[in-house]
């Protein structure tokens, strides 16, 4: 364990809660408005249902991010964190695209990139530490959810 590791979780959990800060603001603007117009599929999940999962979702990435900080240095691992910081990018570049910007076609391209910059941290993350690799699944898991969301809404809205 590296030395002043806590401090360095704080610091995770701060930057992965400020993407969700980010997309929040992107999606209050729509989410009581204009997201209720959109035609949606039966298995839509509750709106109520969002924050608390994002809310575990956001902690449990920045801990996996954590626990690759505290591996022994190496390409390997620095390339990983990269990708930690591009993924958190993404994800809120997301919400603006789609609430933000009202574009579900544009954020399901995008999301799409983030889909498969996840993958690679997946894999990564499991090379380097496989508590992470695991704290890293339920994430990729709601956002391959939220892919099929996403494209399903564009399609029963495209017209």
């Amino acid at each position: 364990m590296r030395p002043n590791r806590w401090p360095v979780l704080v610091g995770f959990l701060l930057v992965a809660f400020s993407a969700a800060t980010i997309g929040g603001l992107a999606t209050a603007s729509s989410v009581g408005t204009w997201y209720l117009t959109l035609h949606k599929p039966a298995w839509n999940p509750p709106g109520w249902l969002f924050g608390p999962v994002w809310s575990v979702l956001y902690t449990i990435m920045a801990v996996a991010a954590w626990r690759i900080w505290q591996q022994a240095a190496s390409s390997l691992r620095s390339g990983a964190l990269r990708l930690f910081y591009v993924q958190l990018g993404l994800n809120a570049i997301w919400s603006c695209l789609f609430f933000g910007l009202r574009n579900p076609g544009l954020a399901l391209l995008e999301i799409l990139v983030l889909l498969a910059v996840l993958v690679v941290v997946q894999v990564r993350f499991w090379r380097l530490d496989r508590v992470a690799g695991r704290l890293w699944l339920p994430y990729l898991a709601w956002v391959s959810f939220a892919t099929v969301l996403n494209a399903t809404v564009w399609w029963l809205n495209r017209g």
